[in-house]
């Protein structure tokens, strides 16, 4: 990959992570409404899926 495309990629993530309306509520509520589905999803997974799992492992 040439440098020039590299230093584009580069400079255009920060232009979009320089240009987010943090200070916009709709916005920061969305961002927080994400972590606690991430949470809520992670917390799911572990003991619906993960734990019988390990059981089910064990047991055999």
């Amino acid at each position: 990959m040439k440098e020039w495309k590299k230093f584009l990629y580069i400079a255009i993530i920060f232009l979009g992570c320089f240009y987010l309306p943090i200070e916009n509520l709709r916005f920061s509520n969305a961002v927080f409404e994400t972590l606690a589905l991430v949470k809520w999803y992670a917390r799911e997974h572990v003991l619906l899926c993960l734990v019988p799992a390990f059981f089910i492992a064990g047991a055999s």
